[in-house]
C-alpha cells in the first residue's frame, strides 16, 4: 500500500481511495484497526469524522 503523498487527515473516503476498496469495506479496515489500538477516533464527528495514529 502506497502512502506517498497523503496529506491531512485520514477519513473512511481517504483510506477506501488508498486502499481501493469500498467505504464499508474501508469502514471496516478502521474500525478493526480500532480495536488494536493502532487508530483512534478524533473528537470530530459525524461527516467530520477521522482517525491519527496512536502514540506509542
Amino acid at each position: 500500500m502506497q502512502f506517498d503523498g497523503f496529506f491531512g487527515k485520514l477519513t473512511s473516503s481517504k483510506w477506501a481511495k488508498i486502499a481501493k476498496c469500498s467505504s464499508d469495506t474501508a469502514l471496516n479496515d478502521i474500525n478493526d484497526l480500532i480495536a488494536k489500538g493502532i487508530l483512534r477516533k478524533t473528537n470530530e464527528g459525524g461527516r467530520s469524522t477521522n482517525y491519527v495514529v496512536v502514540d506509542f
